[in-house]
């Protein structure tokens, strides 16, 4: 059959001599290549081995391997060839004779290679003089051509917007984001065994649903042809979740994907992973006590330690946390006491305006305090701090406080000047529950983020929930603390983009 590689050709001259050598083969692509070896696992056969010859023998341990990876960099000296193969455990050097592999094939070799291929390679272990451990090359054979050539400098991609749009290239020529993603998923794999560790149950809960809720955010809407009807990508899990609890179970968890249709920045990106964890017969405090152990617990095992460095400032995850009343940290940075106009947006705007604030007018009173929280105390947080005691309207599946009816049982996690968690008692009251559905539609079209009127959920509330502790992390957020990365695209593989021209 005749290939059509006008398209290729189109990609430049480097390109179209690639797709030239693709004729020289027999197989550029064959269906299996000889691999008995990983590239680390070469190395440690020859090192333990080494280990083993006495004293008084000088004879060097002859080990054959079968190793294969990506050809990274490739140096001719006449006759001989040295060259680094790359796969998913590291690197290892390969050496190539001329009188080893004949003339045709080490032509072959020379010419007909190119960097970023995939090879297999057979030979036998041995030091050079500069004493890397390398492999004696007998034979060797194509396992991928890679028409397209690697970023001119191969050691390091740098465009942030190349990177993020072929993250294949980014993960192939820069090894430490590699190794972001490795500990990106010991990360979660550490948060999984700390619940499973307390009896949580990880359960899995719908993705699309009918009403969306759990958060004060805007939806992705669908649509399902079959039954005609309007479905949404979900922006929390947590009102499936806490129907389990009415259900009859106490501890439950899911590790998932949310989806809020709103702004992309260094700390949002319209689809993330976030943990969410409900515990009957707990309650808020329970909770920061919980949150503060789990994120301790998943530094200390992935990083060794609770002290991690974080854009140049050493932070202590050791508990317990700073715990700091919300309207007291406003009042100490803004010098505004909220309660003031409690309940007023128009009075408590004008009391920002008389002190200069830079805010952006919100729809409620409980709206321009979370507005202050954001723009004049987040910033301040560096040490992990629980901001606790929340105004009611922006805190509607949020029990109210005891000790003041105008605030509910909530904290936010904030370190590093960014917040990672949200978690109050919940609130298990159908009557007052509903209430708040209602008071939430009567923002109407001033607050597109207002909690949607979800009667289901009501009426599971009216057969009963026990007192309950919910927490949600962003562990896109966390991972970015873990491996010091200042922006959230650099711990999801695949970060929404906006459309190139």
């Amino acid at each position: 059959m005749t290939q059509d590689l006008t398209y290729f050709k189109n990609f430049g001259e480097q390109v179209e001599q690639r797709l030239n050598k693709l004729s020289q083969f027999e197989q550029p692509y064959p269906p299996r290549v000889k691999r008995q070896h990983t590239a680390a696992e070469a190395i440690k056969l020859f090192e333990v081995a080494e280990a083993k010859v006495t004293e008084e023998s000088s004879e060097s341990p002859v080990i054959e391997v079968e190793v294969a990876g990506r050809l990274v960099t490739m140096r001719v000296m006449g006759k001989s060839t040295f060259a680094h193969i790359e796969d998913g455990t590291g690197r290892i050097q390969i050496y190539a004779r001329k009188n080893d592999l004949g003339n045709e094939r080490y032509n072959e070799l020379k010419k007909s290679i190119d960097l970023g291929d995939f090879i297999a390679v057979q030979g036998h272990l041995f030091r050079t003089r500069t004493g890397e451990i390398s492999v004696h090359l007998v034979d060797f054979q194509l396992a991928s051509k890679a028409i397209h050539p690697p970023p001119e400098k191969w050691h390091g991609l740098k465009d942030t917007e190349i990177r993020y749009r072929q993250r294949y290239l980014d993960l192939s020529v820069n090894p430490e984001v590699r190794d972001v993603f490795v500990k990106r998923s010991k990360i979660i794999s550490a948060t999984r065994q700390y619940l499973d560790e307390r009896s949580f149950l990880e359960v899995e809960t719908p993705t699309l649903q009918a009403i969306y809720g759990g958060a004060l955010a805007r939806p992705f809407t669908t649509h399902h042809n079959t039954l005609d009807m309007d479905l949404f990508l979900r922006i929390s899990d947590e009102l499936y979740l806490k129907r389990l609890i009415v259900g009859g179970f106490e501890k439950v968890y899911e590790i998932c994907k949310d989806f809020r249709n709103e702004g992309i920045s260094t700390k949002h990106n319209p689809e993330f992973t976030m943990m969410e964890c409900y515990w009957a017969y707990a309650d808020y405090q329970d909770m920061m006590r919980l949150t503060e152990e789990m994120i301790a617990y998943v530094a200390q095992t992935v990083n060794g330690t609770m002290i991690i460095n974080y854009n140049g400032r050493e932070i202590d995850l050791t508990p317990p946390w700073r715990r700091l009343n919300l309207a007291e940290g406003i009042k100490e940075h803004t010098g505004i006491d909220i309660f003031e106009s409690y309940g007023d947006v128009d009075a408590l705007w004008a009391a920002c305006q008389a002190k200069s604030l830079k805010l952006s007018p919100q729809p409620s009173w409980g709206k321009l305090v979370d507005e202050l929280l954001g723009e004049y105390l987040e910033p301040t947080i560096v040490n992990p701090t629980f901001i606790h005691t929340f105004p009611v309207d922006v805190s509607p599946l949020s029990k109210q406080s005891p000790d003041d009816p105008r605030m509910v049982e909530r904290f936010e996690m904030f370190v590093a000047g960014m917040e990672c968690g949200n978690a109050y008692s919940e609130l298990n009251d159908p009557i007052i529950q509903r209430q708040r559905f209602l008071e939430q539609q009567a923002y109407g079209q001033a607050d597109k983020e207002a909690h949607a009127m979800d009667d289901d959920y009501v009426l599971a509330l009216m057969q009963g929930m026990p007192p309950t502790g919910g927490l949600g992390i962003g562990l896109d957020r966390i991972i970015m603390l873990l491996t010091d990365q200042k922006s959230i695209r650099d711990v999801i593989l695949f970060p929404h983009m906006r459309p190139q021209a």
